[in-house]
């Protein structure tokens, strides 16, 4: 069966919170000072996802079904004017995961593809995204897609005691 990109509905909530928390997990393993994974991150992912997934003209939440089991989700949000990055109106793209049992079939494109789109229904002129600096399969995906490097984040830590 081909995938399918759906809105995420309540029922979803199980999958969403699982698939966060791995997504959390992944970046903590790249950098564990840089990236938190908070008590009961599957809890909190399930909870937040949810809500967000109940303000459609604020944000967006899909999932991706194959073989009616979902393997991947989007999550994405419409943004206004953010003078602290310099973004004039925007779509977000926050959240993208795919089930490494789905990675190859074009899961991820779909999901990206889906949340261009819905974005732009909404409104943004743009669609800005973060990646890990050592999530190279990501980077080259969205690339691929056709977003193009604009920032770098850098982090240090600061001394003991300061």
């Amino acid at each position: 069966m081909p995938v399918t990109i759906r809105p995420a509905k309540d029922p979803d909530a199980p999958a969403l919170g699982r698939m966060g928390a791995a997504l959390a997990r992944q970046h903590h393993g790249f950098d564990s000072q840089r990236f938190m994974v908070p008590d009961d991150v599957e809890s909190g992912y399930r909870w937040w996802l949810g809500k967000e997934a109940r303000r459609p003209q604020e944000a967006v939440v899909l999932v991706a079904e194959l073989d009616g089991e979902v393997v991947g989700y989007c999550y994405g949000r419409l943004e206004g004017v953010d003078w602290n990055m310099l973004l004039d109106k925007h779509g977000a793209l926050h959240d993208i995961w795919v089930d490494a049992k789905a990675r190859g079939t074009g899961t991820g494109r779909l999901l990206a593809e889906a949340m261009v789109q819905r974005l732009t229904e909404m409104g943004a002129p743009r669609v800005v995204l973060s990646t890990a600096a050592k999530n190279e399969a990501a980077r080259r995906l969205f690339e691929r897609l056709g977003w193009r490097p604009t920032m770098v984040e850098m982090t240090r830590e600061t001394p003991p005691g300061a």
